[in-house]
């Protein structure tokens, strides 16, 4: 076996930490139109970051289980995943009224962050742990 739970839950983690570092890149290039959109950034990239972790969590925190329970956790964790954004999203411009273009764009880096980071990190794991 190539991968396991823990394994898992380490790669999760290393997304997440490179979402928070491309969210922050992305604050600090919105700071330069105020720090309204600033923190809008931060609000955008960080309920991304937040809702991985919490799939992530979702996915890997009950241990080891079979197949069913392990999809049916994944289905949760993504299903939770796809609340938290939406309610960050409304949060940050609804209720915050915080700027909607810098909301969505950290939202959006965070987002390929995500796509970029899992391609790269699995590449990266597969090829210590065969070695």
């Amino acid at each position: 076996m190539l991968n396991s739970a823990g394994a898992g839950w380490q790669q999760a983690l290393r997304v997440v930490v490179i979402q928070v570092a491309v969210t922050l890149a992305t604050a600090a290039i919105f700071y330069f139109s105020g720090t309204r959109s600033a923190l809008a950034a931060l609000a955008g990239g960080g309920t991304m970051a937040l809702a991985t972790f919490v799939a992530a969590w979702g996915a890997f925190g009950g241990g080891v289980a079979g197949a069913g329970m392990a999809l049916g956790r994944l289905l949760l964790g993504v299903a939770m995943k796809w609340l938290i954004v939406i309610a960050g999203m409304f949060l940050a411009m609804a209720v915050w009224k915080l700027p909607a273009v810098p909301v969505l764009a950290g939202a959006a880096l965070a987002a390929a962050a995500f796509v970029v980071s899992t391609r790269f990190v699995t590449k990266r794991s597969t090829t210590r742990t065969m070695a």
